[in-house]
This record gives structure tokens, sequence and C-alpha cells, in this order.
């Protein structure tokens, strides 16, 4: 499934590197809110996670750190029209959706490996979880699309709440995990323009 969006063309050299990556177009108001809340999260997150008395290493701050700009940069980023123009058009169909989603995999396996003591069943549970649940929304007829991946996110929460132990100073990591790929990244939906109104 194929959905076209119409959009500028990314630029050339670096700045076509950033609009390939947040989508070409951006405007400065979409610019400000997929950069500033990040930074504010790569400094937060490191920063909750040092109060709990846990003898933390350098390289779990840091991934913690990567981990909150990644996410709450990806949740913004993937609900901005620039980005929706982007990532739904023309040439991106289930292959790319699943395959943008796959390499989220790489998340939940470093989370795994140092932030939770190479836990095998959180790595394979979560990652079953994300491919299925990716699936079943890429192939849900459109209409149905936002309900299917509503619902599927909800089953995430509470998965996260009540299956798995939390993982400590990354609490909040399946709850944006999930809304990252979930609900921002895969859903199709309008990308309104500047001053556009209902």
């Amino acid at each position: 499934m194929s959905m076209q969006i119409p959009g500028p063309k990314p630029r050339t050299g670096l700045l076509g590197s950033l609009d390939r990556f947040i989508g070409p177009g951006a405007t400065t108001a979409e610019l400000v809110l997929q950069l500033i809340p990040p930074v504010v999260a790569a400094i937060v997150a490191p920063a909750y996670a040092m109060t709990l008395s846990i003898p933390w290493t350098p390289v779990q701050l840091g991934l913690i750190a990567i981990l909150g700009f990644d996410l709450l940069g990806g949740v913004l980023t993937n609900a901005t029209a620039a980005g929706k123009r982007w990532y739904h058009r023309s040439g991106q169909g289930w292959r790319q959706h699943l395959g943008f989603t796959a390499i989220h995999l790489l998340h939940i396996l470093l989370v795994s490996l140092f932030l939770r003591g190479g836990d095998v069943a959180f790595f394979a549970g979560v990652s079953l979880y994300l491919l299925s649940a990716a699936a079943m929304i890429i192939w849900a007829p459109l209409y149905l699309q936002r309900p299917v991946a509503l619902g599927l996110y909800g089953l995430a929460l509470l998965g996260d709440r009540y299956w798995f132990v939390p993982t400590p100073g990354l609490e909040w990591f399946l709850s944006f995990f999930f809304l990252k790929l979930l609900i921002g990244h895969l859903l199709h939906e309008t990308p309104y323009l500047p001053g556009e109104k209902r």
C-alpha cells in the first residue's frame, strides 16, 4: 500500500540530509518543535536517572540521553506535516514502513543489553509485539488504521505496566517508543499547511 502525499523535494548537500530525516519544507515552527524539546529530553532523562540510587556508567547515561532525544524527537517529527508528507510520499509502501519500524529493534536491543542486564525476554517480547502491531496497522484498511493503531498502543501501555518490570531510570521508554512508531510514524494523516483552516 503506497500513500501519495505531494510535497517539496529535499535540498542538496547537508541541508538535503536534514530534509531526508525530518521532511523537506519543514516550517520554522516545526523545526523548533523537533529540536528544542528533544534537547531538553536528552538533558532531563539522564538527570532523572541520576536521582536514583543506581551506579550508572557513562555509557548507560549516554544511552539514556540518546534515547530521550531520539524518542521525543521522533514523536514530534513524525507528527509534523513535513514528516507526514515525506514518510508517506509516493513510493513509501509497506516495505519501507516495516523497514523503518524494524530498524528500531536496535533500541530494544540496547535497552535489553545495557539497561536491563541482558534481558532476553524483554527483547523478544517487545520486538515481536512491535513487528506484529506494525504489520496489523500497515495492512489495515486506511479508514481503520487510526483505531487499530490506538488500540494496539493501548495494549502496549498495558503490557508495559503489567507484563514487564519497568526499566529503572527509563520507565518512560516503551510509552514513547510505541508512540513514535505505532501512532507517529505508521499512521497516514493529512499534512495540513500553515494557515490552513478546518
